[in-house]
């Protein structure tokens, strides 16, 4: 992200997120266990070294927009990430995408195999639980805690996350509304993102009332306006920039957003997203300006 970010006081706070929780995720990722060697250095692989980080950012500004300090946001934002690359390395499988390249690099089944694959994205899953549910979060009480750990599995299951890859498979081949695109999207990318904004409100002690709701607005908006970039950049974007080949949704014969209602009007939907997005956040006034900012770097970056 921070390669293309514009410069400035955000560009240093997305980097410093960035920073930051890499080395949670390393910390996180030593794990002691003798006996799994194989499967934690692939767990490592996957995880750590690459990827924009998208989704801890949301959780470090949006907990920071609220007061919330760095400490308390490193187990949510450790969570997010450890389930979102969980979702890559499965997606990867050839049962679903098929991909050979993420992040810039052999996927994990290539680098490894397709059954420590399958292990890998199990036991993310499961520690992404473990640190949510355990990890220290000084000055989070129990029932935020449970809160958040309820929002993280409603995230990913089958209204979520894995509901979405459901319908991505179904897809292949068939024509989607831009209303069962949007929906499909929703769930496969954009509750993951929103899950990531309400995790960070949650640690800062917002569990109810109208500022968690534009959060969950704004972060359902921004989340699928992130997927309809991503749409768009699969179409038009440059591989070395993206770390992954392009045209791999038309290869597979999936439904995108361009491919059903144009490229022009995909682009003109990410803009009009963007913007419901910041307006969300009017209610926290100038706390959310990076935020905003964050919006803006979704729906015009280029990888």
């Amino acid at each position: 992200m921070s390669g293309t970010t514009a410069g400035g006081p955000f560009a240093a706070r997305v980097a410093a997120c960035q920073a930051r929780i890499e080395e949670v995720l390393d910390r996180t990722l030593a794990l002691p266990d003798p006996g799994t060697e194989r499967l934690r250095a692939a767990m490592r692989y996957s995880v750590l070294g690459a990827g924009k980080r998208l989704r801890p950012t949301l959780v470090y500004l949006t907990g920071e927009s609220l007061g919330a300090p760095l400490a308390r946001l490193d187990a949510p934002a450790a969570a997010v990430e450890l389930i979102h690359v969980y979702s890559l390395v499965h997606d990867d499988l050839p049962a679903m995408d098929d991909d050979d390249l993420r992040r810039g690099r052999p996927t994990c089944h290539k680098a490894y195999d397709e059954g420590t694959a399958v292990l890998v994205g199990d036991a993310l899953q499961a520690l992404a639980f473990d640190v949510l549910a355990n990890a220290p979060m000084a000055g989070s009480s129990p029932e935020a805690r449970l809160q958040m750990i309820r929002v993280l599995a409603r995230a990913i299951g089958t209204g979520g996350m894995a509901g979405g890859q459901a319908i991505d498979l179904a897809a292949v081949g068939q024509v989607l509304s831009v209303a069962g695109i949007e929906d499909m999207h929703r769930r496969k990318t954009g509750a993951l993102i929103e899950c990531s904004v309400l995790l960070g409100a949650l640690a800062a002690g917002v569990t109810a009332g109208p500022e968690l709701a534009s959060l969950e607005r704004f972060g359902a908006e921004v989340g699928l306006a992130f997927q309809i970039q991503d749409d768009i950049l699969d179409v038009e974007g440059d591989p070395a920039l993206l770390g992954k080949s392009t045209g791999a949704d038309a290869a597979h014969a999936k439904p995108t957003y361009p491919s059903t209602a144009g490229l022009a009007a995909a682009k003109q939907r990410a803009a009009q997203l963007r913007g419901m997005a910041v307006a969300a956040l009017a209610p926290l006034g100038e706390r959310a300006a990076a935020l905003a900012q964050l919006a803006d770097f979704i729906v015009n970056r280029a990888s």
